[in-house]
């Protein structure tokens, strides 16, 4: 992952079943000034705060995109505990975007799926 404009927080959790860092997350600010790349290996879920008004990424994968092999776990997990940089609300046992914002009151802007995603226990593992 890179940042081409803009400004995002692109974090990673393992998802691996077997890793001593199992649940655990890293988080990185990537912006077109810092010329930041993240690399996010198999096994790892993947999300992004966009932190700019605009932001343009890039990235390359290992294979084409399979919408029916994709999976995810809830951005707001607290089992998982993500810093999300300038983001203000409180977890109301789901993934939902209600009652959080940004704190310039902007509000967050999740699609319909990933509101919908489990916590780390109950999501599959590697």
């Amino acid at each position: 992952m890179r940042v081409i404009q803009g400004s995002v927080f692109d974090v990673a959790v393992d998802l691996r079943a077997n890793s001593r860092t199992y649940g655990q997350w890293y988080g990185v600010e990537l912006t077109e000034e810092n010329g930041k790349q993240f690399y996010i290996s198999e096994g790892f879920a993947h999300g992004f705060l966009v932190l700019s008004e605009v932001a343009k990424f890039c990235y390359k994968t290992t294979d084409f995109y399979h919408p029916g092999d994709e999976g995810g776990v809830a951005w707001n997990d607290p089992e998982i505990g993500i810093v999300w940089p300038q983001l203000i609300g409180k977890y109301k046992g789901n993934a939902s975007a209600d009652g959080y914002q940004l704190m310039d009151g902007t509000q967050l802007n999740l699609s319909e799926k990933d509101q919908k995603w489990m916590g780390l226990k109950d999501t599959f593992k590697f």
